[in-house]
């Protein structure tokens, strides 16, 4: 291959990913979890999707990472830069992290980094560059020999994001990451949220915590399958004269059961 081809490829390949939703739906038998979704994830920012509990968020991730069908009708499209591209092109460079991680309570942290940079067939001058950084970024170096059994709350959701963060993605979906987890690791788990968009990377993350909003660059509000509203958090809480999330999504409710 000459080297204005491969130069080429490197080119296509660095051109961030953006992804959108366009009119989708589902059901679980007579359940309608998402009702007619469209959404812009636009790259190299941080997408909140927010809502309660079967606002259908988990729904639509697996929709988008092809876990999951959707109705006749409605689609997922993936870009790169401007040009529409097939999810099977893409798919090497999204991360997952689900709400429930599978990790081994007996391994380490390096043994966990160790085990996919074998799944993941990672050459090893690159790992030990990742691995160095990821370390270094989540601030976890100094506890790389502890059992995953054995870390707290924070920063076992720590070692499942370096996980999915090894193969140096595109595009980051974390499903509930700080679900369950104290206010201070929610507080440096969003920090380091914050350290890979410096990286302009398309993370997406789903949340019930309604103070997390105001955390990302553009939200997206659900509840019961629908979108409620989206756009930046505080042109959002402008245009609807209220102080919070909360606030909004009670206005929205009190709105709707008067319709």
């Amino acid at each position: 291959m000459s080297e204005d081809a491969s130069e080429a490829i490197r080119a296509t390949i660095s051109q961030p990913i953006s992804i959108k939703v366009i009119g989708v739906s589902r059901y679980f038998k007579k359940l309608q979890a998402l009702k007619n979704v469209t959404l812009n994830f636009d790259d190299s920012s941080m997408h909140g999707v927010i809502g309660p509990e079967g606002a259908g968020k988990t729904t639509l991730m697996r929709i988008m990472l092809g876990l999951l069908k959707f109705e006749p009708g409605g689609s997922i499209e993936f870009y790169r830069g401007t040009e529409k591209v097939d999810f099977e092109e893409v798919r090497p460079v999204i991360a997952y992290m689900p709400q429930s991680q599978s990790l081994y309570p007996d391994l380490s942290i390096s043994e966990h980094l160790d085990f996919f940079r074998e799944l993941y067939s990672i050459p090893d001058d690159v790992y030990a560059e990742r691995r160095k950084d990821l370390l270094h970024i989540t601030r976890l170096t100094e506890f790389a020999d502890r059992p995953a059994g054995q870390l707290s709350g924070g920063m076992y959701k720590k070692l499942g994001l370096m996980c999915a963060l090894l193969r140096s993605p595109q595009v980051v979906l974390l499903d509930e990451p700080t679900n369950g987890v104290d206010p201070i690791s929610r507080r440096e788990f969003w920090e380091l949220l914050y350290s890979l968009s410096d990286r302009k990377i398309l993370i997406i993350v789903t949340t019930a915590y309604m103070d997390e909003a105001e955390r990302c660059s553009q939200v997206h509000l659900m509840e019961q399958g629908s979108v409620m509203a989206e756009g930046k958090p505080r042109d959002l809480l402008v245009q609807e004269g209220v102080r919070s999330f909360d606030e909004l999504f009670l206005k929205r409710s009190k709105e709707s059961e008067h319709s």
